[in-house]
């Protein structure tokens, strides 16, 4: 029960006093001592709206697929029977991010078990980053093609398909499993952060990013890569020779 002063109104015990700044309020009350009492001065320090929103919390949780989430991953082609994991291997793991206008959002990813710790950390550091992403729930990527986003820009994991050829090549398979097949990739914001190869990319509307010596809203940052090469997965915008994915992240950089 608050302690209050029997000698003043019956403010409770430590309720701050507004005074005439807006940014600390004066309070005072009495507290018991030898029976008697002592007067006390204490100061509450309002804090601002802006440095809340830094301490927002991060949460992030993992737990297997549920049915109703494997029936819809098989209906809709993202998982079939020879892809290189088992559904039982897979995990929905859910973060918070900040979307463009920097309002919180709730994302959700199929990735391999073996994946949600570590992208559970580095989605951590994105969110303290203030790092936005456009799309990432499960409905965004997985869901009915009609309530999909339009503009294609979800942010994703886990799809049983062989590797994209480079743009250099062209073509529509490499023969080999991408390592978003076994849920050991992420694709951040595509569009900002094109597939590109020899000047070209495959979406003609990721044209304006090509040039990544300025930055422009939603594109990864050096800070973001470093979200994800601080839990050792490497970034497809550093690989040799004509061919950038800018998107890609991956365990094993590939």
């Amino acid at each position: 029960m608050p302690i209050q002063d029997p000698r003043r109104s019956n403010r409770p015990y430590g309720l701050a006093r507004p005074c005439s700044s807006s940014w600390n309020w004066d309070a005072r009350w009495s507290l018991p001592h030898g029976g008697g009492y002592d007067r006390g001065v204490g100061r509450v320090f309002a804090v601002p709206v802006a440095v809340l929103a830094t301490l927002t919390p991060f949460h992030a949780s993992t737990r297997p697929l549920s049915p109703h989430v494997k029936t819809q991953l098989k209906a809709r082609g993202f998982w079939h029977k020879g892809c290189p994991v088992a559904l039982s291997e897979l995990r929905l793991l859910t973060v918070n991010y900040r979307d463009r206008h920097g309002h919180l959002r709730t994302g959700r990813l199929v990735v391999n078990q073996r994946a949600a710790a570590p992208l559970s950390v580095a989605f951590r550091r994105l969110f303290r980053l203030h790092f936005p992403i456009r799309h990432m729930t499960f409905a965004d990527f997985y869901g009915p093609q009609s309530g999909r986003p339009r503009d294609g820009d979800v942010t994703a994991s886990f799809e049983c398909r062989q590797a994209v050829p480079s743009p250099c090549t062209g073509g529509k398979g490499t023969g080999t499993w991408s390592m978003h097949a076994y849920g050991l990739a992420v694709d951040v914001n595509p569009r900002e952060n094109p597939y590109v190869g020899c000047g070209q990319s495959r979406d003609p509307k990721t044209r304006p990013y090509f040039d990544r010596s300025s930055h422009r809203p939603l594109m990864v940052t050096p800070r973001a890569v470093g979200a994800f090469t601080s839990v050792g997965w490497g970034w497809g915008g550093s690989w040799a020779g004509d061919t950038r994915d800018y998107m890609h992240f991956s365990s094993n950089g590939h």
